[in-house]
C-alpha cells in the first residue's frame, strides 16, 4: 500500500524541465547567495561557458557570475 501511494504522489509532482547546465548555474548561484565563495574559477568558466557565454582565463570571476546572473534571468 505504501508503494501504491509513493508512485501516485510522484506521478502528481511537477516535473523539472530545466536543462542541466541552467540548473547547474542556478545552483551556483544559489550558493553564492546563501554565503558560498566559488573557490575554483574554471568551474565557473564551464558553467557560463555551458550558457553559451565566451569567457577569458583573464576574466574576473564577478564579471563572470554577473554574466551568469543575467543569463538565467532570460530562462
Amino acid at each position: 500500500m505504501n508503494s501504491f501511494i509513493t508512485r501516485v504522489l510522484a506521478l502528481l509532482k511537477p516535473q523539472d524541465n530545466m536543462p542541466p547546465e541552467i540548473r547547474r548555474a542556478k545552483q551556483l548561484i544559489a550558493a553564492i547567495d546563501a554565503g558560498g565563495v566559488p573557490l575554483d574559477p574554471s568551474i565557473i568558466r564551464k558553467i557560463a561557458q555551458s550558457l553559451g557565454l565566451e569567457v577569458t582565463k583573464k576574466a574576473r570571476m564577478e564579471d563572470t557570475i554577473h554574466r551568469i546572473r543575467v543569463a538565467i534571468e532570460r530562462y
